[in-house]
């Protein structure tokens, strides 16, 4: 029945390359081989962040040491690539494209493989200690656009790595502006208590690995990964698209 609703969907309502234009799909494998997908991690450092040894467990540098965040898995960057840029914008702007979430958590997925990041080891499947957590929108922003993009894009991976996702358990109760608008400054004055925990029971004791689109200066992840810390979680790793810095 899936496969039968896809086709009735891509019959009336075709998929096109958002780097070509080529009808098909959102990203053609030709598109798809000019993005710079990340073969290393790196650390949380702001400026001149470090490229951590491949087998390293360790998501910071002793610099970056003090964040709240353990580490970050990004499979882009996204500063200089028109085409990244515009599968996020798609993503997340109008004209909102909500079903591009399985496109980018294949990227995720492919970035996972090529830096090794793809064991059992690493996501504990299974739902056991390791859940998904994608970082709120406060319930004007959801009204506005339907849907949380960090969400989907949680649920695409939650059917690949095999770890259940909690999506109403963190939750924005302050409006903010956009981030990408804002200092560093104003990120950080504006994210003070914009996030709340309703049932810290849920995350206490799990590995959590906050999903969200992009990471610029970390703001808003490290200000979750602060509150999820202090209510009871063992770890908390993030995993974005792209990376600003």
């Amino acid at each position: 029945m899936d496969n039968f609703k896809d086709y009735i969907l891509d019959l009336f309502f075709p998929k096109f390359c958002l780097g070509c234009k080529k009808e098909g799909s959102y990203l053609c494998e030709d598109c798809r081989g000019l993005l710079d997908i990340c073969e290393f991690n790196y650390c949380l450092c702001e400026q001149g962040h470090s490229m951590l040894p491949v087998n390293s467990k360790l998501g910071k540098c002793n610099k970056c040491n003090d964040r709240k965040l353990f580490g970050l898995y990004f499979a882009l960057p996204y500063k200089d690539n028109v085409l990244t840029k515009k599968l996020i914008c798609q993503f997340k702007y109008q004209p909102y494209l909500k079903d591009l979430a399985s496109t980018l958590a294949s990227i995720l997925i492919e970035h996972f493989i090529k830096t090794g990041k793809n064991t059992n080891e690493i996501w504990v499947p299974g739902g056991k200690s390791a859940v998904l957590v994608p970082v709120p929108l406060h319930f004007k922003k959801m009204r506005e656009r339907g849907y949380n993009q960090s969400e989907e894009l949680a649920k695409e991976l939650s059917k690949i790595l095999q770890i259940p996702v909690i999506s109403n358990n963190l939750i924005k109760i302050k409006s903010t502006k956009a981030q990408a608008e804002s200092t560093k400054l104003e990120r950080e004055k504006n994210l003070q208590g914009a996030f709340k925990i309703k049932n810290p029971a849920e995350f206490s004791g799990k590995k959590i690995f906050l999903v969200d689109d992009v990471y610029t200066t970390g703001s808003t992840m490290q200000d979750c990964a602060k509150i999820l810390k202090e209510n009871g979680a063992k770890s908390v790793w993030g995993i974005c698209i792209a990376r600003e810095q």
